[in-house]
């Protein structure tokens, strides 16, 4: 547990981040599969939350967040505070968690989700990672 508090994001922020996520990987779904396949096959929620699960993983590892996170100016970093990115598996754990919809409902007052807590990480606006007030 850090030392300091960390300013973690708004609910509001999060979810609207979430949105974007999945609006993007219904798209990609759509692209790879055509319109037709979309509507037609019941498996195609699947795609996208796997769609999704590969893309927040990868750029929570990479760049600190997933497409909507980014988009949306938060980050997701470690809760120790230690500044070493988030990895892997931590990312994979967080994301799986997420898609199961009920850990990122149930959350503590400082608004960390049952995700967060499982993963050691936190999601918080760009500006608490950056010292800046961009």
């Amino acid at each position: 547990m850090p030392d300091h508090v960390i300013e973690t994001a708004s609910w509001a922020r999060r979810m609207l981040a979430l949105v974007v996520d999945w609006f993007a990987s219904t798209l990609v779904v759509v692209v790879l599969i055509g319109p037709g396949g979309w509507s037609d096959d019941r498996l195609s929620g699947f795609y996208t939350m796997g769609v999704y699960v590969i893309e927040a993983t990868m750029l929570t590892t990479w760049a600190g967040g997933s497409f909507g996170k980014l988009v949306t100016r938060l980050r997701v970093v470690r809760y120790d505070g230690s500044g070493r990115p988030v990895g892997v598996l931590q990312a994979l754990l967080r994301n799986v968690l997420v898609c199961l919809v009920v850990p990122p409902l149930v959350f503590r007052p400082d608004g960390r989700g049952l995700h967060d807590l499982a993963a050691g990480t936190v999601s918080v606006p760009l500006r608490a990672v950056s010292g800046t007030a961009r």
